[in-house]
């Protein structure tokens, strides 16, 4: 990890650019906005600019850019290096012709795509780019490269909300992020509400944070059809603000939970729409746990590298429930999130493990030991987050 004034380079999503380019001649940085991508794939670009020898940069964001694409061919046939197009969502039109554009690259010349809707981008370049493409999710800053698990949950991982020079310039970029995220991303994306129905309808999935997700309940009470509230939870999810865990079902009698449980991926963003402005008002909310245990999910799922298809949640209604179930390679992994200096071995953990056949249980929390607490479980640090051998522990 290297520290600037201004921003943290991200020494990890370079390597996999690089590594990523090797297989394919395409390749797409996906990610919330504001999260670094524009950032990353300039530093690319830099760094290896002697190979490249042209990099040509295109923000369709910027009118004069959007519309040097609205010709595509005219504008990229004769480009060779590396290619950069930033917000490519905005120009789906363009995506058949990258297609034949990446057949005809020269020798060593790639494109480099940047996107902000998982869904759109997926969706269009899936089917005009298959083969020739591989993906890349930036996500948030974690526990390793902030070097700061307290200031990355007060703050959340957003760069520039992280690295704010107090914790009110935090908050004001936050609330301005979200203004721009309310009133023109999401609008864009298919939330066809009003800028202060959509406010509300988010700040009301805050009480969901870390719970189930119930689509009539919310609908009912902003007037909308239980069908249009998931929709709309769904843009949220492909836009990188929400997590939707699916649940688990067992083979067994018991009545298990079949709606899924919701998350705020980013700290920073909850606490906005709660209107919580700095460490001690977060610290004497009655949901600090519930905060806490989104938090933890997301650096735990960094930590490990999982991919989100593989994780769910499990609960029964008798009681019994795992906040993480991880699918490792055909072994059954478990994660309970505790808020808790000394948390313990509880009936429902048991349960867990007897139920479901779990391989191994970590129980995640914020103190700094780590401990073997009985057969297959395992008390896990946060501070283990922060060591630079972060990604080479495997359950």
């Amino acid at each position: 990890m290297i520290v600037f004034m201004t921003k943290i380079l991200r020494l990890d999503y370079l390597e996999q650019i690089k590594e990523s380019f090797k297989s394919s001649k395409i390749v797409v940085l996906i990610g919330p906005r504001q999260i670094g991508k524009t950032s990353l794939a300039k530093e690319y670009g830099n760094i290896h600019k002697e190979k490249f020898k042209q990099v040509h940069f295109f923000d369709l964001e910027d009118p004069t850019d959007f519309t040097l694409l609205e010709n595509s061919k005219l504008t990229l046939e004769s480009l060779e290096g590396l290619l950069i197009i930033d917000e490519v969502q905005r120009r789906p039109e363009m995506f058949p012709y990258l297609r034949v554009k990446s057949d005809s690259l020269q020798k060593g010349s790639r494109i480099l795509l940047l996107g902000s809707a998982s869904r759109d981008l997926i969706e269009k370049s899936g089917e005009t780019l298959a083969g020739r493409v591989s993906y890349i999710e930036i996500k948030s800053l974690n526990i390793f490269e902030s070097q700061n698990s307290e200031k990355l949950f007060f703050r959340g991982g957003f760069p520039l909300s992280f690295l704010a020079k107090s914790e009110q310039l935090s908050y004001e970029w936050r609330k301005n992020y979200l203004i721009s995220f309310v009133e023109r991303d999401l609008k864009y994306l298919g939330v066809d509400l009003p800028p202060q129905t959509t406010r509300r309808f988010m700040e009301m999935l805050c009480a969901y944070h870390g719970g189930i997700f119930n689509a009539s309940e919310i609908g009912k009470a902003l007037g909308f059809s239980h069908t249009s509230a998931r929709k709309y939870l769904d843009v949220l999810g492909s836009s990188f603000i929400i997590r939707l865990l699916r649940p688990w079902s067992e083979n067994i009698s018991q009545r298990q939970v079949k709606l899924p449980k919701m998350y705020f991926r980013d700290t920073g963003i909850i606490f906005h729409f709660l209107s919580l402005r700095n460490k001690l008002e977060i610290s004497r909310s009655p949901k600090i746990g519930h905060f806490w245990e989104g938090f933890a999910l997301e650096e735990t799922m960094k930590y490990f590298k999982m991919d989100s298809h593989d994780c769910y949640f499990w609960s029964i209604h008798q009681g019994a429930e795992i906040d993480l179930l991880w699918m490792n390679h055909g072994k059954k992994i478990g994660f309970e999130f505790k808020y808790s200096d000394s948390p313990k071995v509880t009936a429902s953990m048991m349960s867990a493990i007897d139920i479901l056949k779990l391989d191994k249980l970590y129980i995640v929390y914020p103190g700094d030991k780590e401990a073997v607490l009985g057969k297959k479980i395992e008390l896990l640090s946060m501070d283990t987050f922060l060591k630079k051998e972060k990604n080479q522990k495997s359950p």
